[in-house]
């Protein structure tokens, strides 16, 4: 028997971490359970990895063709989806007033968006595992050193989720779904992915090796195919786009 005027249990909100725990477990599972976001985020990379490898379509240069192109694979799999799966999820969580009703709740929105995030790094660490396996069944021999690989990576997610949030939280939601399919497509054939940067004409290459797809293919490939130390330029760069994609979402997103 309570006291009474107390109530059991008592009411209130769950601590901060459990609260955005609660929701970056359920941002992943909406995102594995979404077929069109496991299109983008699993099978177009694997189908990629495993084509380019098997079949003599690009001349990616000396040496095994996966050797080439697991790294640049492993870009665009963090390019799937820090960039496209989350501006279209966030862009349709937007429309539909999602975002909200999440903005109003005991959540607050950098927990929201901490919880986004942690979703997009539980994504790619199984996209990672995945293409990995696939790599070395394929004869991937990487080397270099993890931690450089580690901090690519995760300067590569920070890029590309400042930039769309960013679209997300300022176009409207058939716009960001246009924007984002298309600007990835526009990267996986001019990002350095699966076509060599050297095969592009002097002018544009100098351009596109400044895109932050490029960079973290390029960082990947210098250290896990070539051997090299830590890829300063490539980090960089990496380090400049997630600076501006993080500060123009910040200052610019709209939740409704």
């Amino acid at each position: 028997m309570t006291t009474p005027g107390t109530f059991a249990p008592r009411p209130g909100a769950a601590p901060l971490p459990r609260m955005i725990r609660a929701q970056a477990a359920l941002e992943t599972r909406m995102l594995l359970r979404n077929g069109e976001q496991l299109l983008l985020t699993v099978v177009i990379p694997t189908l990629l990895l495993v084509l380019f490898s098997t079949v003599d379509v690009v001349d990616t240069g000396d040496g095994k063709a996966v050797d080439f192109l697991a790294p640049g694979i492993l870009a665009l799999a963090v390019l799937s989806t820090a960039f496209t799966g989350q501006a279209i999820a966030t862009g349709f969580d937007r429309r539909y007033g999602v975002l909200k009703r999440l903005g109003a709740s005991p959540l607050p929105r950098w927990g929201l968006m901490a919880a986004k995030t942690a979703s997009v790094l539980v994504t790619e660490v199984l996209q990672v595992v995945l293409l990995t396996v696939i790599a070395f069944a394929l004869g991937w021999s990487p080397h270099g050193n993890p931690f450089a690989v580690l901090l690519l990576l995760v300067l590569g997610t920070a890029a590309f989720s400042g930039l769309g949030l960013l679209m997300a939280g300022t176009l409207k939601a058939e716009a960001t779904l246009a924007a984002a399919n298309l600007v990835f497509l526009l990267l996986l054939v001019g990002g350095g992915v699966i076509v060599p940067l050297d095969r592009f004409p002097d002018a544009a290459r100098a351009v596109l090796e400044l895109l932050p797809i490029s960079a973290l293919s390029d960082g990947l490939r210098d250290v896990l195919r070539d051997g090299a130390g830590m890829p300063w330029r490539d980090l960089g760069i990496l380090a400049v786009w997630a600076v501006l994609g993080l500060g123009a979402a910040a200052r610019f997103f709209r939740w409704e």
